[in-house]
């Protein structure tokens, strides 16, 4: 495993990306993004995570994260991650009408294993790709710009903003559909 991308300081803020393996379009359908939103809300609350922007896309997610004193980012998206997967594939296995339960399950699995830190499936790829980042400079505006302008860049919305599963509305107008800690 790459040594060039890691949680190093524990009092850093970071730009984190991780995307379903396979680029699988899991987050098409509302009830899986909730479910990764309620698990982002839980780990604010329960496990020290400060998370400055977010946005949700169809298949990868983008944040902007650190944590309170005592916490690991590390562990908090190691947590974040296994939970999340665990809580969407089994909301994908008992959905009653997900038509694309077979096949998304048939990768997911195959992704496991070829995986031996998997029991069964893996729903997102190994890395986080966490890029430390100092907020006294563009790094950190041109990294929160870039991660509202997604939505836009996929062509969803004109403006970040617009888009539901992101916090650009935070930025904006000040109301978001999950708390989040704002810098500065």
């Amino acid at each position: 495993m790459s040594t060039k991308y890691k949680f190093r300081n524990d009092e850093g803020i970071y730009f984190v990306s991780f995307a379903t393996v396979g680029w699988i379009d899991v987050f098409t359908r509302r009830v899986y993004r909730d479910l990764f939103l309620e698990s982002l809300t839980y780990c604010r609350k329960e496990k020290g995570l400060r998370l400055h922007a977010w946005v949700i896309m169809s298949n990868h997610v983008h944040l902007i994260i650190s944590s309170m004193d005592g916490h690991h980012l590390a562990n908090i998206i190691r947590d974040l991650k296994k939970y999340t997967s665990y809580r969407i594939l089994k909301a994908i296995t008992e959905h009653p009408t997900e038509s694309r339960k077979n096949w998304m399950l048939h990768l997911f699995k195959k992704a496991g294993e070829k995986n031996s830190n998997n029991d069964v499936f893996q729903f997102w790829q190994q890395d986080n790709h966490p890029i430390e980042l100092d907020p006294q400079t563009n790094m950190f505006e041109e990294r929160i710009n870039y991660l509202h302008d997604n939505p836009v860049e996929a062509g969803l919305v004109t403006k970040g903003s617009d888009y539901l599963y992101s916090s650009a509305i935070d930025y904006e107008e000040g109301v978001g559909l999950i708390e989040i800690d704002r810098l500065g």
